[in-house]
């Protein structure tokens, strides 16, 4: 599995601590930034490079950290076919995979630990979307987004 990574200024320890992690466990993981915490970011740059990537299909996922997750998760879900989810806890991590079918995950480095976060990364990078009913949803979602997700023009 490949995973992207990205961070804003906010939340640079944390994704750290996470490419470690994913290291680790054998995980082929690339930073798209940012590359320390001194120098305020904009997340959405970065959200925005992660996101891309996956629906370009160079990555098979991504994760993104900011101070709560909120700033990250709100702008890679304005790109169509992201399935961007804010989790800070194993329950929504598991949710977030077997019923959303998520695609990034979110997280803050001001609300849990690194130990927490590991966790998190761990449920939801093991956990498979479990389809039935919740195909579904998804199919509904990828409607709205051709509805309110149109080019001028088309």
């Amino acid at each position: 599995m490949k995973i992207v990574v990205g961070s804003d200024h906010a939340g640079f320890h944390l994704k750290e601590e996470v490419k470690k992690f994913l290291s680790k466990s054998g995980i082929e993981v690339e930073d798209f930034g940012t590359f320390n915490s001194e120098d305020p970011v904009d997340y959405p740059d970065y959200a925005l490079k992660v996101a891309k990537s996956i629906t370009e299909n160079k990555f098979e996922r991504g994760i993104l950290i900011c101070g709560t997750g909120q700033g990250m998760a709100i702008s890679a879900n304005k790109v169509p076919g992201i399935r961007a989810t804010v989790c800070h806890d194993v329950l929504s991590a598991n949710f977030a995979r077997s019923h959303n079918d998520s695609n990034i995950l979110t997280m803050g480095e001001r609300i849990i630990t690194p130990l927490l976060a590991k966790e998190i990364v761990r449920i939801w990078l093991e956990t498979p979307f479990s389809a039935g009913r919740h195909l579904r949803r998804l199919e509904k979602i990828h409607k709205i987004e051709e509805e309110y997700f149109k080019v001028p023009g088309k």
